[in-house]
Formats: C-alpha cells, sequence, structure tokens
C-alpha cells in the first residue's frame, strides 16, 4: 500500500515523539479524539450494534472515495461518482426485474456501466482536453438523467440474491462493512503494489515529467477514471442492497462525502498523495460524526456546518504538517511502513483504555423517567413536513416524551442511517415519515425484530410491519385537487401539471390523483406535465419556461404548495385573475397566498394533526395499548371561502 508516512527533517529534529505521531497522523488522531468524544457525551455510541451502524453508514461513501483517492492522487477529480452509482444500482435492478436478466450478468452489466462512465470520463479529460471538473459535471448530470429515464422516475425493487447484500453474515457481521474492507484492501494494492498505481503518484506529482520519461498518460487516464467507475459501480450495489430497491435519486451529493473523505484522510487536491487507509479514516470521521450528532440530537443543518469545519480543519492542518517540517516518504517504497504499523496499534491501544474508562461515566447514571422516542423526517427543507415536526413536538411536550427529530434531507440512504441509530439507541417508538416507502422497509424490519414500535406518517411503508400509518389519502388528495380545478374552469379549459421529485411516493401517489380525477372532465386539456421537486424556485423556473409555449394555459395544478407559490410568482397578474393555480398541503405561506387571491385552493393535508396523532399512537404502542392499523387525518380544500376557519 502506498505510504504517506511523513520523516523529521533535520530541522525537526528537536520534535517531541507524542507531536511527531499527532503531526503525521493528523486524520487517525482526529478519528480517536471523536471516538472518545461521543463516547463520553453518549451513552448510546459505544454499543456494538451503534459500533456495526458506524460501518455500514460508512460503506458506501468509502467505496465511493477508494475510487476518487486513485482520481485525486494522480491530480484529477470525479464529480459524477453519485450519480454513476445510482445509474449502475438502476441498470442492475431494471435488466434483473424487467428483462429477467440473471442476476450474476445484471450485476456484471451494472459494474460495465460504472466503467464505461469512467471511459468517457477519461476520453474527455485525456483526449478531449476538457478540465476534470467540467468532463465528471457533465458526466453527473448525463448519469443521474439516464437514471431517471431508464427507472421512469420510480424505484425499482431488487431481486432478493442481490438484496442479502445488504444483510448480516452470521447474524452479526454486515455485509456493507465485509465489501468496504475488500475495496479498500484491492485500493490498497492497487496503490501500492502496481504499475497503474504508481503511475497515478507520477501523473499527481508532475504529468509533465511523468510523460517525458515514457508514461503513457492518456491511456493511463483512461484506466485510472474507469477504476473511479468500477469502485461507484460496487458502491451503487451495496447502496441498492441496503434499501431493497434502486432509487433514481440515491447517492445526491455524495461524490462530496467521497472527495471530502480522501481530502480529511491526508491526500491532497494538487495530486501526488494519498492513501487508501487514510481515505478509510476520512469516511469514519465523517460516519462517526453523523451517528454521534444524530444520537446528540443535533440538527441536519448543524450536522452540515460541522462537518464543513472539519473539512477546512483537515486541509489547514496538513498545510500546517507539512510547514513544521515533514516530508513525504515516497510512493511505493517500504520507508516508515512498520513504523505506521505500529502507530496504528498504538493508536488502537490508546483509544480502547480511554473508550473503557469514560464508559463508567454511563454506569449507573440515573436514566430519564420520559419515554424516549425518534421522528425521522424525509426533509425539513419544506414547510408541510416542519408543521409535522411542529405538531409532534408540541404533543411529546405535553405528554413528556423525549422526542429526537432527524432529517433525511429527501436521502432514503441517510433516513436507513438514522433508522439504524434510532434501533441501535433502544428508542421506546419510533416515527418515520419515508423517503420512500420500499427503501425503508430493511430498517423497519430491524426496528421491529429489535421489538421497538414504528408508527409511519404520511407515508407508509412497505414489505415491513408498522403499528400504524398516520395518513391523509395522497391519491384522494390529488383527486380533489384535479376537480377543483376542473369546476373552476367549467370542465373546459389548458392546464399544467407541476409534479413532485421523481422517485418519491408523494409524487407518484399524487400525480395518480390528479389523473384519476381528471378523467371525469374530458373538455380539460392537460398540456404539459413537468416535475418541479417540491421546490418554490423550480416550480418558478419551470412555470416561466411553460409559459414560453403555451401562454394560453388556464388553470395550474402543483404537487405542493411550494411549487404553486413559484408558478404564482412566474404567472404575475394573471394569478388568480385568468390563471387558477391549485396547491397541495396547506401550508402558512400556502393559505396566506389563498386569502389574497392569487392561489384559487389548496388541498390541506393539516400536517400539525398529522404529527400530533403520530405522536400519541406512539405512545399507546409503547404501552402496549392497541392502535388502529390505519389512522386517517381527512384532507380539506381550502379556498378563500373557508380560509379563515381552517386551523392546520
Amino acid at each position: 500500500m502506498a505510504t504517506e508516512t511523513l520523516k523529521s527533517t533535520p530541522g525537526a529534529s528537536g520534535a517531541s515523539g507524542l507531536r511527531r505521531i499527532l503531526l503525521d497522523n493528523g486524520a487517525l488522531t482526529a478519528l480517536i479524539v471523536l471516538v472518545i468524544a461521543m463516547s463520553a457525551l453518549s451513552g448510546d455510541f459505544l454499543t456494538t450494534d451503534n459500533l456495526l451502524n458506524v460501518g455500514v453508514q460508512a460503506a458506501v461513501t468509502a467505496i465511493l472515495a477508494f475510487g476518487v483517492t486513485f482520481v485525486i492522487v494522480s491530480a484529477g477529480i470525479d464529480l459524477s461518482v453519485g450519480s454513476v452509482a445510482a445509474l449502475s444500482a438502476t441498470v442492475l435492478a431494471w435488466t434483473a426485474t424487467s428483462h429477467g436478466v440473471p442476476v450474476f450478468i445484471a450485476v456484471l452489466l451494472a459494474v460495465a456501466t460504472g466503467i464505461a462512465a469512467g471511459l468517457v470520463n477519461g476520453f474527455l479529460i485525456a483526449y478531449g482536453k476538457l478540465p476534470p471538473f467540467i468532463a465528471t459535471l457533465a458526466m453527473l448530470s448525463v448519469a443521474r438523467g439516464l437514471s431517471l429515464v431508464i427507472s421512469e422516475g420510480s424505484p425499482i425493487a431488487l431481486p432478493d440474491s442481490v438484496s442479502h447484500l445488504g444483510d448480516t453474515l452470521g447474524g452479526w457481521l454486515p455485509v456493507p462493512v465485509l465489501v468496504m474492507i475488500v475495496m479498500g484492501l484491492i485500493a490498497a494494492f492497487v496503490l501500492g503494489r502496481t504499475y497503474i498505481g504508481r503511475s497515478m503518484y507520477a501523473i499527481g506529482g508532475n504529468e509533465e515529467a511523468a510523460r517525458l520519461s515514457g508514461l503513457r498518460v492518456k491511456k493511463q487516464k483512461l484506466a485510472i477514471y474507469a477504476l473511479s467507475g468500477v469502485f461507484a459501480a460496487v458502491a451503487g450495489v451495496v447502496l441498492a442492497a441496503r434499501l431493497s430497491s434502486a432509487q433514481p435519486q440515491a447517492a445526491d451529493g455524495y461524490e462530496l462525502d467521497a472527495i471530502a473523505a480522501v481530502v480529511i484522510g491526508g491526500a491532497s487536491l494538487a495530486g501526488g498523495t494519498g492513501e487508501a487507509s487514510g481515505t478509510l479514516i476520512g469516511a469514519l470521521i465523517l460516519a462517526v460524526l453523523r451517528n454521534g450528532l444524530n444520537l446528540l440530537n443535533v440538527s441536519a443543518f448543524w450536522q452540515q456546518v460541522v462537518i464543513g469545519v472539519v473539512i477546512a480543519l483537515a486541509v489547514l492542518f496538513d498545510t500546517l504538517r507539512r510547514k513544521a517540517g515533514a516530508t513525504p516518504v515516497a510512493a511505493g517504497t517500504g520507508g516508515g511502513k512498520g513504523k505506521q504499523a505500529g502507530t496504528y496499534a498504538l493508536a488502537a491501544v490508546v483509544t480502547v483504555a480511554i473508550v473503557g474508562a469514560t464508559s463508567f461515566l454511563h454506569n449507573g447514571s440515573s436514566s430519564s423517567s420520559n419515554p424516549k422516542m425518534g421522528l425521522s423526517l424525509s426533509t425539513l427543507n419544506n414547510p408541510f413536513f416542519v408543521q409535522i415536526r411542529a405538531g409532534a413536538q408540541a404533543e411529546a411536550k405535553k405528554l413528556g416524551i423525549d422526542l429526537t427529530v432527524t432529517d433525511a434531507q429527501n436521502d432514503a440512504s441517510q433516513q436507513a442511517n438514522q433508522l439504524q441509530n434510532f434501533t441501535s439507541s433502544s428508542v421506546g417508538a419510533i416515527i418515520v415519515n419515508p423517503v420512500d416507502s420500499d427503501a425503508a422497509s430493511n430498517s423497519v424490519k430491524a426496528a421491529d425484530k429489535a421489538k421497538i414500535p414504528v408508527i409511519a406518517v404520511d407515508r407508509g411503508v412497505n414489505n415491513a410491519r408498522t403499528e400504524a400509518l398516520v395518513a391523509s389519502d395522497n391519491v384522494a388528495g390529488g383527486e380533489l385537487a384535479a376537480k377543483t380545478v376542473a369546476e373552476k374552469l367549467g370542465g373546459k379549459g389548458k392546464i399544467v401539471i407541476l409534479q413532485g421529485q421523481a422517485g418519491t411516493s408523494a409524487a407518484r401517489e399524487r400525480a395518480q390523483g390528479f389523473a384519476n380525477g381528471l378523467k371525469a372532465y374530458p373538455g380539460i386539456q392537460v398540456v404539459a406535465q413537468q416535475p418541479a421537486d417540491f421546490d418554490r424556485t423550480k416550480g418558478l423556473d419551470v412555470m416561466s419556461n411553460l409559459l414560453q409555449a403555451h401562454p394560453d394555459v388556464q388553470g395550474v395544478i402543483a404537487a405542493n404548495d411550494e411549487m404553486a407559490l413559484g408558478a404564482i410568482k412566474a404567472l404575475g397578474s394573471k394569478a388568480g385573475k385568468s390563471v387558477s393555480v391549485v396547491g397541495f398541503d396547506g401550508t402558512p405561506d400556502g393559505l396566506n397566498a389563498v386569502k389574497g387571491g392569487s392561489l384559487y385552493a389548496s388541498v390541506a393535508q393539516q400536517p400539525t394533526q398529522l404529527g400530533k396523532i403520530a405522536v400519541d399512537n406512539a405512545l399507546k404502542a409503547f404501552q402496549g395499548k392497541k392502535v388502529e392499523q390505519m389512522v386517517k387525518v381527512p384532507v380539506k380544500v381550502v379556498t378563500k371561502e373557508n380560509v379563515a376557519g381552517f386551523g392546520g
């Protein structure tokens, strides 16, 4: 394995041994400090189940990062790995389920997809002379788009033989952790023991010198980016196996985590330095941070701030380390490997000793008499879910419940991590608002196995047992929205539909409701349907574009109020006069627009009631009382005539 162990220069001979170890192994030191801190702050962190959770949660990022390490060592960058992972998983699920291809062949096709994407990146960079940033940014968009096209925006269930990759061996060792270790060993071997590995360091150190010395730089770059594609494909398969389905929006933003792991692990973005062990440590640091901050009930928004600070400090520390007089050992040489192994062994001993001591802080401590519960929301970047949280928190406070709320940020994998954290910390009950109904199934099954009752809110969980589903009917609500706009237009007219985020159950169900409701009005012509991802800004942009092609539109149905408000902005003075807009959710901003007349109606779901009722039922389930399997919260069409009496 290529090493980055640093040797002291003569000018630094007076430095103490401890200071030198800390300087030369900054990422390892940071990991040790984090583990000790989290163990001291949370009694739930230092458990076997939770430590395995950390490994599982680091697996996908680490596998992606191993591939990115090759690229960064050679002074490149790969922004496409997250999208390539999603595309590879989609190809696997699509070929195995829709076309009956044997699973082994489907896996090979998924890996081939990753290789093909990497080769395209390498060709554009090496022969097309495109900057790596631009070439891989283009592939990011292309791969994500192809994933959505192939899947038609919906998750595709995986065959059971592939889903087992997300299970455990012997009932305790998670397969994703095993795959991460194997891929890490392969990455270490490639970097330290192969011709292409030495080529990566040579190209990253000085590309022109490497070319003049006879290295075929262009061909090597093709191979380097192809290797990155292979690792991205494997990461995509592992991620899909964890979620039991290929999600077209999976691994969104993971390329940034992968790059962060490589940089935190000691690699230089200028190229020429980096190693697999450092990348693994970087991925573990990110996983420990997210896991520990979840256990400590730190807002997901602040988690992003913390991770950004950690990345900045990692680069700053690397700069200080080099200024302190340390020089790297040449890649592929044997110098310093024994010292590095000794350092890792010493670090393990110190960590175990200190963590063992901190565990006494939690022994015998009096636990709160209040029941503990966890609420995982699909996103808090939407007023509707913010209101669910508000209703749940108010009811929890009233009932004396310690409620921890997490934000999955519309990432099914991140939500799986959060649900695993709740399960390992032995909360009394879990409330989940799934990002995707299929993807949450494995995590809910794990909670059920641990005898923790699970309540689903707003969206159900497929293929897993929940104590209750507290929800309004999205399909029925969609039908009401269609009926409302059709009747407003007198049964005739041209309308456009703004759809939600592709791949989410809410978007699918509401779209189905719109289609069902419009069947009764043949005079209504849908001239365009476009996704705007439940986002106000995108609603504004998409509606502005549609108005160029359809200036005579008379009605708009939006799958949530945020997109409806964006459409109103695009319509300007037409909104509420010549164009009737109907939204969905009954958010405060939406209701204000109804009062003002720019939004004709909103199909309100009473989100605060959803949160309140979910907590009530979670407490009943925790106490062993009987709860209804389906708890319906009625939707209501709110217009200017009845908005004053609507309480939300």
